[in-house]
């Protein structure tokens, strides 16, 4: 079978509606998991998405998966050349279908210019951990404890 094709489409405060649906969906089972209340993207209101996506600095796109709405990624132009990732998320069905690395291609691709990419994910899911290693981030050292839980640690990948 081949590689179905994944694009990106940049969101508008329309799709503001279908990224929540889309990330109580991914983000739940991770706050059942974590109890992470106060900082799990399954907690936030729409409103809250509509905030962020008309922020000057951010760009946030649909990921579609053969044609078919399958997460969505969320951009932050830092300073000059430094990006931030936020929001990052593959819908649970359509997960380990090498979506992810595809998406991260892409969003390099568009940002020709970005020198330095940030994120931060749960530690202790160490699925997130392995493919953003594998996609040549690398742990800053800096760590943020959200509970007895949750840890989250940060990474960075430069680009030369």
């Amino acid at each position: 079978m081949g590689i179905s094709t994944v694009t990106l489409s940049k969101a508008t405060v329309e799709d503001a509606a279908v990224i929540h649906a889309m990330q109580l969906q991914a983000f739940l089972p991770l706050l059942e998991k974590y109890q992470d209340y106060e900082t799990s993207p399954a907690n936030e209101t729409v409103e809250r998405v509509v905030e962020r996506i008309n922020q000057p600095t951010v760009d946030y796109y649909i990921i579609r998966y053969a044609g078919i709405a399958a997460g969505s990624i969320r951009v932050k132009k830092k300073e000059e050349h430094e990006y931030w990732l936020g929001q990052i998320f593959i819908l649970p069905e359509h997960q380990g279908q090498g979506i992810a690395q595809q998406v991260f291609a892409q969003i390099e691709q568009i940002y020709a210019d970005a020198t330095v990419w940030g994120l931060a994910t749960i530690m202790q899911e160490e699925r997130n951990c392995y493919l953003y290693e594998k996609l040549g981030y690398r742990r800053t050292g800096e760590m943020q404890v959200i509970n007895d839980r949750l840890t989250l640690c940060y990474y960075e990948k430069k680009v030369i």
